[in-house]
């Protein structure tokens, strides 16, 4: 739901200087079918949001998140969940990344690493606190194996772990991450499980 800009071609390489101003979906389809004409990119060009997350998403073998917000995030964990689809996660900020693998029938899932948001002073935004062009880069290639690694079952995935990655200091660190106990939008619930968009406070919504 967004235009290129200039200041997105520092790290967003599915745009260049000549679609300035181009929808952001059509420009990133015309550079991947360019590479290969064989991919079916699907695009959608819409806000992603409560009321048409469920349909945008059903169907599909993986999801790779790459949402720059709170909201978006909380909205996609409670929808995924409810279906059963993992999603490979990576997010950065500044000189710092982290990739994880939430697969709500096998491992903990978003909010059980981020239970609630934090207060809006302690979330910048990009254009705030800025980010060093080649992160997404690093951050993507690693939310691109995790994904090929869950498609073909392959090694072990991150599902329970986090990678997180300095890159100040180039330190690769993993931790353990476990489901919460008292989290209660798991997919065991997911009968319960009511995807609404969120106005502030990200609680969990379910149905009694």
């Amino acid at each position: 739901m967004d235009e290129v800009d200039a200041s997105n071609l520092q790290r967003q390489i599915l745009h260049n200087i000549d679609r300035i101003g181009d929808r952001k979906v059509d420009s990133a389809k015309k550079t991947l079918t360019m590479l290969n004409p064989d991919v079916d990119v699907v695009t959608y060009d819409t806000r992603l949001d409560a009321s048409n997350i469920m349909d945008i998403i059903a169907g599909y073998d993986v999801i790779v998140d790459g949402a720059d917000n709170f909201p978006s995030r909380y909205v996609l964990n409670d929808a995924s969940v409810k279906l059963g689809i993992p999603v490979v996660h990576g997010s950065i900020f500044r000189f710092e990344g982290m990739v994880t693998v939430f697969d709500p029938k096998n491992g903990p899932t978003y909010r059980d690493m981020v239970p609630e948001p934090p207060p809006a002073e302690l979330a910048p935004s990009c254009a705030e606190a800025g980010v060093l062009g080649v992160l997404p880069g690093i951050v993507g290639s690693i939310q691109a194996l995790e994904t090929i690694k869950l498609l073909l079952s392959l090694g072990e995935s991150l599902v329970g772990r986090i990678l997180a990655i300095d890159t100040t200091e180039m330190e690769f660190r993993t931790f353990k991450l476990r489901s919460d106990p008292s989290n209660e939008v798991t997919y065991a619930n997911r009968e319960r499980i009511e995807v609404r968009d969120l106005d502030g406070l990200c609680a969990p919504w379910l149905s009694h």
